[in-house]
């Protein structure tokens, strides 16, 4: 029988009754037959041998249970756990048929496959045994593991009919393990294991009408499978290894139970059955569930009618509690692991979000729905000096351990230094240096938006992340297409440290979204159907940012998005109160690049407005203005504007041009007809004060001028 439904027609490859491959179709594989294999087995017990194997292709390493290393007569100190050691049992005719049988299931996209080979024994004779695997592909279709059974078949293809017949029933009930191991080698959770138990067509078919399911954890049995409905016994939950139930006899000897009917479950085990015989149970098996060598728990099955457990039916009973303790070692290994990777993320985030002054934020973060692994995705929020405000996304290549360890390590150093105070560009340069020099070939993406929330100016840095989102106070919603540079890490092996910094204007009310790409991104499709995805979901959303951020993240679920997920949400309340005075802006401009001189421009007078400048607000942006175009044309490097609120008696704002010249500039008188020499005029006759100050190897040029609150004379 099959696992279910192939790709076509099952292939067949044996002489007279032989239809399929063997497990261990290795071909190179020839080897000597050892002096010291064990004596031939009486033939009634080698005809009751079965056993169940693990294969994996990539690394030839095959997993045998006890019973299959019976069959292939090996003994299990001697087995090296390599398929090709298992297949130099073969005769070299059988070897090579069943491997070129067995490439031909792989290769034509087959799923299962079952035939008999043939065993050489200790003194020389031919033994047949028969085999049935189910072949595990990837995502991209590529064979990557076989599990299956093998078992003795000499009597089988020998005996009478009445003997094919039961060896007919003993095929159909190694079918139902068959088809129940290979559906337990895609479960990932103990939860996952269970419902594969559960399924109607599985257990059932065995004789089954119910199951218990307990697992060893810190010398006690706890039960994950409460068995017949009704059927829990209170105080059962957790149980010792040296109480008198059959479980725990069963974890303690390693041996199986059978109790055969009623009577017997009564003589042998008075206290449980005096709590479940209302159930209407007659018999049970109860098997140990052994992992390498050791017990990692125990499967009760219950019978409504007595059932006496044949050699044969035991021996299948006895394969697929081998299985099933295979599978529930890989699942409880999974989610220790899952737990440790979700736990060292969530480390690393911050673990509170401080509460920012004029604004609102909400943050989430959903972990990937797939596999084990963990991703470096982040986010964090960092008070800045002057009342501002940093708001960073980010992602580490990769998803495993060592990207979340990275990404703990880069949000701390982002943080620090725009703790420092450096201006937005300067923090991206120095965190993807930071991220070269660690011992780790990993990139990462990331966007860092640096708010002024007195003034609604944002200044945002990209190093290859997604560009931002920015929802109007009417509900609309729009990507905003942000110039970037390199990612993290890469932009200092390319030395392409300079990023241009980008300026926007966040109205009270607006919203500002950053995420990571797990929140757009779906497999298969197009990124900018993303894109128009999650502009709807905003424009259509909850106005509440914790509803909304809650919404978000839902619909990855539901979609079953297998990426993590990071999202920042700022808002500017729309009644921010008094401005913060005492706020500074900066803006690094190059030579030669209109768009910085643009982007400087749009700051100044952004900033002047929002901090009340009122009637002087153009006296401010010309003279700023002034500055800066000198300094661009009398210097050779890039120069950095500085506005900052200067409280006290009077209210001053002061703007600030740096450059690296050291020589000093000249107010000169300029002809009528004259193109320049007006700059440092017009500056003198809008400013209150102006003067120049030495600044390291450069100098800076600064004006200030007198701003009055509302209301003030």
């Amino acid at each position: 029988m099959r696992h279910g439904a192939t790709t076509g027609p099952r292939p067949e490859a044996a002489p007279r009754r032989e239809s399929a491959p063997s497990p261990v179709g290795t071909p190179d594989s020839a080897a000597a037959c050892p002096e010291d294999w064990p004596a031939h087995p009486d033939p009634i017990l080698a005809m009751n041998r079965m056993g169940s194997f693990d294969w994996d292709l990539d690394s030839g390493r095959m997993h045998m249970d006890q019973q299959a290393l019976a069959v292939f007569e090996l003994r299990a100190e001697r087995f090296d756990d390599l398929a090709t050691t298992a297949s130099a049992q073969m005769p070299r005719a059988e070897r090579d048929r069943m491997a070129a049988v067995v490439k031909d299931a792989i290769t034509s996209g087959h799923e299962t496959y079952a035939g008999y080979f043939r065993i050489r024994q200790a003194d020389g004779s031919l033994r047949w045994t028969h085999t049935q695997g189910y072949i595990r592909r990837d995502a991209d279709g590529r064979a990557r593991r076989v599990f299956g059974i093998v078992r003795d078949a000499t009597q089988e293809l020998s005996d009478t009919t009445a003997r094919r017949e039961q060896a007919s029933e003993l095929r159909r009930r190694t079918s139902v393990v068959e088809r129940t191991t290979a559906a337990l080698a895609a479960a990932r959770t103990v939860g996952d294991v269970l419902d594969v138990l559960r399924e109607q067509d599985g257990l059932v078919r065995l004789g089954a009408d119910s199951l218990v399911v307990g697992l060893l954890e810190q010398g006690r049995i706890r039960l994950v499978a409460d068995g017949p409905s009704g059927g829990f016994v209170p105080g059962t939950r957790w149980t010792r290894v040296d109480e008198p139930y059959p479980m725990s006899d069963v974890v303690r000897t390693l041996r199986p139970v059978y109790l055969e009917d009623a009577d017997t479950f009564a003589v042998t085990y008075p206290e449980l059955w005096s709590r479940i015989s209302h159930l209407g149970l007659a018999s049970a098996a109860y098997l140990p569930l052994v992992a390498q060598g050791e017990p990692i728990g125990s499967l009760g099955l219950f019978y409504r009618q007595a059932h006496a457990f044949t050699a044969e039916e035991r021996n299948v009973l006895i394969a697929l509690g081998s299985s099933l303790a295979q599978s529930l070692q890989r699942a409880m290994l999974y989610e220790q692991e899952k737990d440790l990777a979700q736990g060292l993320q969530q480390a690393m985030l911050p673990r509170t979000i401080p509460e920012v002054r004029g604004a609102e934020v909400a943050v989430r973060y959903r972990a990937a729905s797939a596999g084990r692994d963990v991703g470096g995705d982040w986010y964090d929020l960092v008070p800045l000096p002057g009342g501002r405000t940093g708001a960073v996304i980010g992602d580490v290549q990769g998803h495993d351990t060592h990207a979340a360890a990275v990404m703990g390590q880069l949000r701390i150093a982002l943080r620090a230094y725009a703790a420092e105070g450096h201006p937005p560009a300067t923090v991206m340069a120095r965190t993807s240096l930071f991220l070269d020099e660690l011992d780790t070939d990993r990139f990462a993406t990331c966007l860092y938006a640096e708010a002024d929330l007195s003034t609604g100016v944002l200044q945002l840095v990209r190093a290859g992340h997604l560009d931002p989102f920015l929802m109007a106070p009417d509900g609309s919603a729009r990507r905003v297409p942000v110039p970037g540079g390199l990612p993290l890490g890469l932009s200092s092996q390319f030395g392409a440290l300079d990023y241009p910094v980008s300026t926007l204007e966040l109205d009270p009310g607006a919203t500002l979204l950053l995420c990571t790409d797990g929140l757009v991104e779906v497999p298969g499709d197009d990124l900018d159907d993303g894109f128009a995805t999650l502009a709807t979901r905003l424009r259509t959303g909850p106005r509440d940012l914790r509803l909304l951020a809650d919404l978000l993240t839902t619909s990855v679920e539901r979609r079953g998005g297998e990426d993590d997920v990071a999202v920042l949400l700022l808002r500017r309340r729309a009644t921010a109160g008094a401005p913060l005075y005492g706020g500074r802006l900066q803006q690094h401009v190059s030579p030669g690049d209109p768009r910085d001189l643009a982007e400087a421009r749009r700051m100044i007078r952004s900033a002047v407005r929002s901090w009340g400048a009122g009637a002087r607000a153009d006296d401010i942006e010309l003279a700023t203005d002034e500055l800066v175009v000198n300094a661009l044309t009398h210097t050779e490097g890039p120069s950095l504007v500085t506005l900052r609120v200067l409280t006290g008696v009077v209210r001053r704002l002061r703007v600030e041009v740096e450059d690296s010249s050291s020589a000093l500039p000249r107010r000169r008188q300029a002809d009528a007809e004259g193109q320049s020499g007006r700059g440092l005029m017009l500056v003198d006759m809008l400013a209150d004060a102006w003067g120049v100050e030495a600044r390291g190897a450069g100098k800076c040029v600064w004006c200030e001028f007198e701003v009055r609150r509302p209301g003030e004379e």
